[in-house]
This record gives structure tokens, sequence and C-alpha cells, in this order.
């Protein structure tokens, strides 16, 4: 890959990680409520997810919505069905996070990486990152894209669990804990307003 078109993907990488969208909402949220050593997992399961993804898409992952239209209403409405879900769980996920049960824990690796292929922008940016700067779909040039986005998402992701951080110092109190989480949780459903109507 040429240098410049090098620089470029860096650049396409570095905006479209930084941006606001389904997965630094989350990560936000969890550096909130569960600081940043607990969203490690949730991090690091968003970094390689993505990753994975883009090596699938490279190699003709995306040509299944080419060949079989319906695959990709199939998708978005798998993708709004979940973000609803975890629209609902962060609204509701306990001011305590000492409280047992389910939802009061961090996002794990495996659910992290899993999330990627129901993410509406994951799927923008692989699709648009591959066929941009991967056209040949040969297998060097879509690890190397993979690689950027992974060099380049680690730091990313890590920013928005540290700013999830640093807000946790205003939010003392339960009451200011589930504003914020509520006000997350509409976040993450505006985030599909491009996606459902577009």
């Amino acid at each position: 890959m040429q240098q410049d078109l090098l620089t470029a993907l860096a650049v396409y990488a570095f905006a479209t990680s930084m941006t606001p969208g389904p997965n630094n909402v989350m990560l936000m949220t969890s550096g909130v409520n569960f600081g940043f050593r607990r969203t490690i997992p949730h991090m690091s399961g968003v970094v390689i997810g993505f990753a994975v993804m883009i090596i699938a898409v490279g190699m003709g992952l995306a040509g299944i919505f080419y060949s079989w239209p319906p695959a990709h209403q199939i998708l978005l409405v798998i993708s709004v069905a979940y973000l609803c879900w975890l629209a609902w769980r962060i609204a509701t996920q306990p001011t305590d996070v000492l409280a047992p049960g389910e939802a009061a824990r961090p996002m794990s690796l495996l659910e992290a990486a899993a999330f990627q292929w129901v993410n509406p922008k994951a799927w923008t940016m692989a699709v648009t990152s591959v066929t941009a700067y991967a056209p040949d779909q040969a297998l060097t040039s879509v690890l190397l894209v993979a690689l950027v986005f992974g060099v380049v998402n680690l730091p990313a992701v890590g920013s928005w669990t540290l700013i999830g951080l640093n807000i946790s110092r205003f939010l003392g109190n339960p009451r200011r804990l589930r504003v914020f989480n509520v006000t997350m949780a509409l976040l993450l459903i505006l985030s599909l307003y491009p996606v459902i109507w577009s």
C-alpha cells in the first residue's frame, strides 16, 4: 500500500473510531459504572472483534448483501432490536455497582467482539474501509487495513472509557448516575437514526 493511501487510511480509521457511535457510548457508560480496569475486556473485544470483521468482509462476506439483498434487512432488524435491548440494559443499570445480578457487570471480551456483528456503524466502517483501501481484496491489503484499525482503535476506545471514568467523579450519587445512564441509553437509540432512515 502506498504511503499516501496508508496515511489516508489512518486518518479515516482515527476519525471513524473517535466519533460517537454505539461502541463509544457503551464504553463511556462502562467507564462511569465500572471504571477503567473492569472495562478492559470490553475495550479488547471491540478492537479484536472489529479487526476480525474487517478480515471477514475483505474475504468476501459483504458479498452476501449483494447476492441476497434481504440479508441486509434481516441484519438491520436484528441490529435495531439488539441495540434497543442494550439501551434498556444501560437505562436500568443498577446505580450500585456492587448490586448482585447479570446487569451489574461490564460487557465481556466475547460479548463486545460479538456485538460488532450487529453494530450498524461497525458494518459501515468495515465495508467502506475494505472497499476504499483494499479494493483488490488481497489478503495482505485486508490484513493491513485490519492492523491499522487495531492500532488506532485501541487508544480510541481507551479515550472514551477514560472520559467515562472522569465523568464518574461528578456522578457521586445514585440519582445523578441514573440520569446519566438514561441519557446514554437515549443516545444509543439516537445513534440508530441514520441507519433506520438512510
